[in-house]
């Protein structure tokens, strides 16, 4: 698709937008992209840390002219006035500027949710960054949007969006989708002069993997072996499962396990890999969202989070022709792969900013529901009196192992993890167990009901099933 013609009839408009958590990772590719394009413009920025904001945008090249410290309203007010972009630490001071979108970006599941629902009500647009708070609230400020008539939608860019892209473009065609997902953040990078993989920064013995760089005839068998050789690197980030449980939301797939199924695979084996059981794959059944870990020799290219779908194949000509072109079929030619090897974070998310407030039309789901739940099962015993903290790159949750829940298995009193982080445990949690509602002590009133509101709202259809052409309901 040109969307050179897509954007044609608005050429012309500038689109404003909002950003909190503006000096986070996520927020900066977006700053260093704006300035590319004529159509986008950022009007008021907030972060508590405005002189790492400040630095940081000058080293993205913003003249520091244009930047305007903001205490007030009023002082939001002359800097808009003056042509000026608002530095502000206190996100009560967002509404106080002219702009059409809210780009949430803290991470913050509470302030994140307050801040979405204050702009919903507002009467503008959402699009959230922060899968921490789509877990939780997404629901809830997906009904806040309809009612209000504005736009809530996940961002081109992060891997939800991106995969949400890919899934309904596979359906609008007609391909009929067995599984969908995304690989982990780091690839297992094996070296077989050294009989190492290395993942990020660590770097492990794993001389087992030189002979098993194939799948073989058993391919569940092979899958454990690798997963054994590799079993002194981490596996499961909670990121991950926050990520596909904003997928799951918005396109009806569900999990096939509650940990995922991580098979340590390469590119050329998703369609082998993504098969039902009976086929020789890992699915329990069809309709499935997952993440897989992505191994690769030195000097291959990544896959680097990308996202993947799988699909039955069709007239068997056609995809022997695509397997001739180098598109990645299964060995018995019954299933392929269709993937996107990248991306490009706030590098793409123009396209979402200006999707919402030009044309009206979100890049998530078009009827998001509780098709999954992000819960917690806990790592050990946890005594009443914890802290369940959050924090890392992954925004782990202490003491609490992230699980991605199909609704069939979801408790009605379930607690969403992302609402479990940051309170105390009111009575004790044994290992194992889910985390329930009624364990919290101290969870945020706001945020608990916008969850338990979302639910009731947009409960996950019991009567959906995935077609070629979409999940539809009978």
């Amino acid at each position: 698709m040109n969307l050179h013609h897509l954007f044609a009839a608005t050429e012309g408009r500038t689109v404003h937008y909002a950003l909190s958590g503006a000096g986070g990772g996520f927020a900066r590719t977006l700053l260093a992209q704006t300035p590319r394009g004529t159509a986008l413009r950022p009007a008021v920025l907030c972060d508590r840390d405005l002189p790492g904001l400040r630095a940081m945008l000058g080293e993205l090249g913003y003249e520091t002219a244009r930047l305007a410290d903001c205490e007030s309203p009023a002082d939001v007010a002359r800097a808009e006035r003056d042509g000026r972009i608002a530095l502000v630490a206190d996100s009560t001071l967002l509404g106080a500027a002219a702009w059409d979108i809210l780009v949430e970006a803290t991470g913050s599941p509470v302030h994140g949710y307050a801040m979405a629902k204050a702009a919903i009500e507002a009467g503008r647009h959402v699009a959230m960054v922060s899968k921490e708070v789509d877990s939780v609230a997404g629901l809830h400020l997906a009904d806040l949007a309809e009612q209000a008539g504005v736009v809530y939608t996940t961002a081109d860019g992060d891997q939800p969006a991106n995969l949400i892209g890919l899934v309904t473009w596979a359906q609008f065609i007609g391909l009929d989708i067995v599984a969908i997902g995304k690989s982990s953040e780091y690839d297992l990078v094996f070296d077989p002069e050294r009989g190492t993989v290395t993942q990020l920064d660590t770097t492990v013995d794993a001389p087992g993997l030189a002979e098993l760089l194939t799948l073989g005839d058993d391919v569940p068998a092979t899958l454990e072996a690798r997963a054994q050789a590799v079993s002194a690197l981490p596996v499961g980030a909670t990121a991950d499962y926050c990520e596909m449980a904003v997928v799951a939301t918005n396109t009806g797939f569900e999990p096939d396990a509650e940990r995922l199924h991580y098979p340590v695979a390469r590119i050329a084996e998703l369609a082998d890999v993504y098969r039902p059981r009976e086929d020789g794959g890992v699915l329990h059944r069809p309709g499935a969202v997952d993440v897989f870990s992505a191994l690769r020799l030195p000097g291959e290219a990544s896959f680097a989070g990308g996202v993947f779908v799988v699909v039955r194949t069709g007239d068997s000509v056609t995809w022997e022709t695509l397997r001739g072109k180098g598109h990645v079929v299964s060995q018995d030619g019954g299933y392929a792969a269709v993937y996107l090897p990248y991306h490009l974070m706030g590098v793409e998310t123009p396209l979402s900013l200006l999707s919402a407030v030009l044309h009206h039309r979100p890049s998530g789901g078009v009827d998001p529901r509780g098709h999954a739940a992000l819960a917690g099962r806990a790592r050990q015993d946890l005594p009443a009196g914890t802290l369940l903290d959050m924090g890392g790159h992954h925004h782990d949750v202490t003491g609490v192992q992230a699980v991605l829940l199909r609704a069939d298995d979801t408790p009605d009193d379930i607690a969403p993890l992302y609402l479990a982080a940051h309170t105390t445990l009111a009575r004790p949690v044994a290992a194992g167990e889910l985390i329930r509602l009624g364990d919290l002590a101290d969870a945020d009133e706001a945020l608990s009901g916008a969850w338990t509101a979302g639910r009731a709202a947009r409960p996950a259809d019991r009567a959906t099933r995935t077609t070629a052409t979409g999940v539809v309901r009978s």
